[in-house]
């Protein structure tokens, strides 16, 4: 089994023409994820390394019984593109652009929700399970062992350094998710813990937080209703001053809100080991597990 993607999953790249659209189909399909078709208005009928390109997601579905889509399409016109795969039922979309404006990223994430479609972002490095080789996303794959741990993370460079870490120690991932670090998402952390809690090889969680919001509190206020996994933890931004973004769009601490020590103590308050440093993760694992 696996979360969202498996050895089935077709996956569309729209915005495959552009310079990031290229070099990530390639390197999705070097990896082994089925790349079945390319989106770019007024280029259809060409191919990017031999994935046939088309106007649209509508054509592209019908040609090639696409299940799944990923989002390489400026921020101004992202969620367009991202509602034209919601309107085909591609599950899940993957909008890799950041920056969208918070209204378009509200917009998409309602009309996904009313039907029943996981939003993967925006601002997310995508999601990988690698035993089935499927890589919907910008990560390097080579990092991710398979395994049986969960792994879902704010941040894109974080997921790589632990995923990196664990494979060093022999711990496997069986899917990581990057939840996206703008301020409105799609996959929550709570909704990823439900999803997990579901996949019959997961047997342990990790959750890479950072400041901003309130998320991490709500998942940790899932967890100790009964979540019956091992967690462990790590949240970004100890040392950040309130008001400061401190990278993401959505770490920014408000007020007396979504400061670090916040949500490490509603982690623990929950029974969740928050290492101190990213570096410690696999071995609270090791203990845990």
């Amino acid at each position: 089994m696996a979360v969202l993607v498996d050895k089935k999953t077709r996956v569309i790249v729209q915005g495959i023409t552009g310079t990031q659209g290229t070099f990530h189909a390639t390197a999705m399909l070097d990896y082994g994820t089925k790349v079945v078709a390319g989106t770019s208005p007024g280029k259809g009928g060409t191919d990017i390394k031999g994935i046939p390109v088309y106007d649209t997601v509508k054509e592209a579905k019908k040609a090639q019984d696409a299940t799944a889509s990923i989002i390489f399409v400026p921020a101004a016109f992202a969620a367009d593109a991202a509602l034209e795969a919601i309107s085909q039922g591609l599950n899940p979309v993957v909008v890799i652009t950041e920056h969208l404006p918070v209204k378009d990223e509200i917009r998409v994430i309602h009309v996904a929700f009313e039907r029943g479609i996981t939003i993967i972002g925006p601002n997310t490095p995508g999601i990988i399970t690698p035993k089935a080789k499927q890589k919907v996303g910008i990560m390097p794959g080579h990092v991710f062992a398979p395994g049986n741990v969960g792994l879902m993370s704010r941040s894109g460079t974080l997921t790589y350094e632990i995923a990196a870490g664990m494979t060093l120690a022999g711990i496997g991932i069986s899917t990581a998710i990057g939840l996206g670090g703008d301020p409105c998402v799609g996959l929550t952390p709570t909704e990823g813990l439900k999803l997990f809690r579901k996949d019959k090889e997961t047997k342990a969680i990790v959750l890479v937080g950072e400041i901003g919001g309130d998320a991490e509190e709500r998942a940790a206020a899932y967890i100790k209703e009964g979540f019956d996994l091992p967690v462990v933890a790590f949240i970004a931004g100890r040392t950040a001053p309130a008001g400061k973004r401190m990278g993401h769009a959505g770490a920014i601490i408000s007020g007396s809100t979504g400061t670090a020590e916040a949500k490490i103590r509603a982690l623990e308050d929950a029974g969740v080991a928050v290492a101190k440093r990213p570096s410690e993760v696999p071995q609270l694992l090791k203990k845990l597990m």
